[in-house]
């Protein structure tokens, strides 16, 4: 019997992507496939409390096996900042990708240490046997920042951000390769590893 489980978003990118790597044995749910309209609390100070805080709410308010993640870029010269606050680094913005860059560029201005990493955990409640277990992945690019915004494709700060062995930045890679070295993939490999093992 094919085992169902809810990823906790509604972002059509990230759900191909999930459902393309866990393949047929699974069937991937979003939120809006439970009949979750609500807004999800993500609070905390890291981003393993954040996807833990989202896969809870779901197990709490749904009642089924779910995972959430959380991503944040971190930057060496900030003091690993915007890291949990990256889609909501601009103030008074929420996922303002150009008011979140341009905030990051002016704060880096002309230093040299330009040295960052996207990070992204998982966090997965699975029921078994009547009982919740929890199980945390991360997956990490290292790369650097760049002086200006290149490229057109992905989203969020991926045109300032070039991956450690590409001179491109992930806007220009293209969301093929992006896909195949990035931060999430990495952690949804683990994912999967564990969901197929």
């Amino acid at each position: 019997m094919m085992k169902r489980i809810v990823f906790a978003t509604n972002n059509q990118h990230k759900l191909d992507e999930i459902r393309q790597i866990l393949g047929n044995d699974f069937q991937i749910l979003s939120l809006a496939d439970i009949g979750c309209h609500e807004e999800i609390p993500e609070d905390h100070d890291t981003l393993q409390e954040n996807a833990l805080q989202k896969a809870q709410y779901i197990v709490d308010h749904y009642h089924v096996s779910c995972f959430a993640d959380d991503t944040g870029l971190e930057v060496d010269a900030l003091g690993g900042e915007p890291g949990v606050h990256s889609a909501r680094y601009a103030e008074g913005t929420d996922h303002d990708s150009e008011a979140n860059m341009r905030k990051l560029l002016l704060k880096l201005g002309n230093n040299n240490n330009r040295r960052a990493r996207f990070r992204t955990v998982i966090a997965l409640l699975l029921e078994e046997n009547g009982k919740w277990r929890e199980e945390i992945f991360d997956g990490i690019v290292e790369g650097h920042i760049a002086r200006e915004k290149k490229g057109s494709e992905g989203f969020g700060y991926d045109p300032i951000f070039v991956p450690d062995g590409y001179d491109l930045s992930f806007a220009e890679l293209g969301m093929d390769v992006k896909n195949s070295i990035s931060h999430r993939a990495r952690a949804v490999r683990k994912l999967a590893d564990f969901l197929l093992q």
